[in-house]
C-alpha cells in the first residue's frame, strides 16, 4: 500500500497532544502534549514480525534527529499476526537487548478491535476513517509540531528511507 498523505483536521479542536499512553514496564505516562514543539513518529511495533529489524533504524533516526526536535514512540501491539504476545518485561528486555531502544515506549495496546481501541487509534479512525488504521505492524504517523496528523507510513517504509526522511525533516521545519 502507498504512503499516503493525511489531511489535517480542519475543525476538530482534538490533536495528538491530547492523548496517553502508559508507559511500558514502568509506572507513569507518555504525555503527547510533552512533546509540543517537536515532530512525533507514533509507530505500532512488535517483537516477533518480520519488520521488526525496523527497531533498528527507527533507533538510528531518533538518534539522529532526537537534537533537532523528533521523537519517536514505540506502541507495542499484538493485534496484527499475535506477533507480540509477550509481557511488558519481556517486550522492554527484548527492546534493549536486541535494539537498544532509548526511545519512548508505551505499554502495549489495541487497535482493532473498536471497543477497546486505544484512544489514539479511535482518534485517527475518527479524523481520518478506518483506512487510515494501521494493517500491520509498524505502520507510522508523523504528527507536526502542533498535533496534526501531517502523513502515514505503511509497514513497508523504511524508517530511514528518502521518503520518511524528508517529510520528517519538512515537519522539523516547519
Amino acid at each position: 500500500m502507498p504512503r499516503r498523505p493525511l489531511r489535517a483536521a480542519t475543525i476538530a479542536m482534538t490533536t495528538a497532544h491530547d492523548f496517553t499512553f502508559a508507559k511500558l514496564d514502568e509506572p507513569g505516562e507518555i504525555k503527547l502534549a510533552d512533546y509540543a514543539g517537536k515532530a512525533v513518529l507514533v509507530v505500532n511495533v512488535a517483537s516477533a514480525c518480520g519488520f521488526t529489524s525496523q527497531y533498528r533504524d527507527l533507533e538510528a533516526l531518533y538518534e539522529a534527529k532526537a537534537g533537532k526536535g523528533l521523537v519517536v514512540v514505540g506502541v507495542p501491539c499484538n493485534d496484527f499476526g499475535h506477533q507480540e504476545s509477550g509481557s511488558e518485561r519481556e517486550i522492554r528486555e527484548f527492546c534493549d537487548n536486541s535494539y537498544h531502544v532509548t526511545f519512548p515506549m508505551t505499554s502495549k495496546v489495541e487497535i482493532v478491535p473498536a471497543q477497546r481501541r486505544h484512544p489514539f487509534y479511535q482518534w485517527v479512525a475518527e479524523e481520518l476513517g478506518d483506512g487510515a488504521l494501521p494493517r500491520w505492524n509498524f505502520h507510522k504517523y508523523l504528527i507536526g509540531k502542533d498535533g496534526a496528523l501531517l502523513e502515514a507510513f505503511p509497514s513497508k517504509a523504511a524508517p530511514l528511507g528518502p521518503d520518511m526522511l524528508e517529510a520528517i525533516d519538512h515537519a522539523l521545519a516547519a
